[in-house]
């Protein structure tokens, strides 16, 4: 039986930029659903796709059980979005924005008001309740975006990159709303290139990249595709970075990971603490002096690099051109002629397509 929010086969195409190359999501009910990918990678589009703000060139997709082609608005009605950009009214207070959401969702005036008061407590805002929006800070436009996402308690959840650019103290205080609607029986959507995020909030994780989902599985079970563990050393001196790299490859499980600028280099490993005592015996009978070393759990970039060659924050050249070029609505680049990044479906209309 399909999950809350599924998907199969999603393509599209922005000019010649593929999108989305035949993406397939399954999310049971009540679970969230980490997806990861460098920008342009197209985990947005995925996203604005299931949450009916684009149409698919192909591909089947149904949210709560709702097909998101043949009955949009009533999948609006069933979800909570999130852009990657706030979508609020600079020219509101906090306190009318949230209002103003509660009854575009048929909300009383007393219920929205009230929710929204919840709501300004909950994510740290109610000292600025009553100022615009146009004076809050960056920080402050995401977290009442978040909020307004949740005024009506909706059973599916999208959030798209929804901690870039909170501080810890509010990243920490998201993660436990994240957390509470999950326990309450909400499903979620999150996109992130975090892993650390996903570490503390997914179930399971589907990493994107160039519109493929290439890689599935838990947070431990990614990292133990790039060998599970990862030596990191720090040498002494630039020109010995050469002979450090042949020590690490001989003895490590995968790509040799060199930082010239830091005189960092990381290889993932099998073998734990012995095998960090013999690469520090085989970089000391090289002569190799270090400045550091240590073993670690691999990060989102060890996880990247493994799987695409590249980090989590870039994005191959000729993929973010094109992207821009084409006006795609990508992960960190502007929307297309669909509508902006930061848009939120709207929560009713008269008439629904294809009914």
């Amino acid at each position: 039986m399909p999950g809350a929010i599924y998907a199969e086969g999603l393509v599209k195409t922005f000019g010649d930029v593929r999108a989305l190359d035949g993406v397939d999501i399954d999310v049971p009910e009540g679970t969230v659903l980490g997806l990861l990918g460098p920008n342009g990678a197209g985990k947005t589009t995925a996203v604005r796709v299931l949450t009916t703000l684009i149409q698919p060139d192909s591909g089947h997709a149904e949210v709560a059980g709702i097909d998101v082609l043949r009955h949009p608005n009533r999948v609006r009605a069933s979800i909570g979005l999130s852009g990657q950009f706030a979508a609020v009214d600079e020219y509101l207070t906090g306190r009318e924005n949230l209002q103003m959401v509660g009854q575009l969702y048929q909300l009383s005036a007393r219920d929205a008001k009230k929710r929204a008061g919840e709501l300004l407590e909950r994510f740290n805002l109610a000292e600025a309740a009553d100022r615009t929006a146009k004076t809050y800070s960056g920080g402050m436009r995401r977290r009442l975006d978040l909020a307004a996402a949740l005024v009506v308690r909706p059973p599916v959840m999208f959030m798209d990159e929804p901690t870039t650019g909170l501080d810890p103290r509010n990243r920490q205080a998201l993660w436990d709303v994240i957390q509470d609607l999950v326990a309450g029986g909400t499903t979620l959507l999150l996109t992130t290139q975090y892993l650390e995020e996903a570490d503390h909030l997914a179930h399971s994780i589907a990493v994107v990249d160039l519109g493929r989902i290439i890689a599935r599985g838990t947070s431990d079970e990614l990292k133990d595709a790039t060998g599970g563990d990862v030596v990191e050393v720090v040498v002494q001196s630039r020109d010995r970075l050469p002979t450090a790299r042949a020590v690490l490859a001989r003895l490590g499980q995968g790509e040799v990971t060199v930082d010239d600028h830091t005189r960092r280099l990381t290889v993932p490993v099998e073998g734990g603490a012995k095998l960090l005592a013999e690469v520090i015996r085989e970089l000391d009978a090289d002569g190799i002096e270090i400045n550091d070393i240590g073993l670690r759990r691999p990060t989102l970039d060890d996880v990247f690099i493994s799987l695409t060659g590249h980090s989590a924050e870039d994005a191959p050249l000729a993929r973010e051109n094109g992207a821009k070029q084409t006006g795609e609505a990508g992960d960190g680049d502007s929307a297309g002629p669909e509508g902006t990044a930061g848009d939120r479906p709207a929560p009713r209309a008269d008439k629904e397509a294809g009914t």
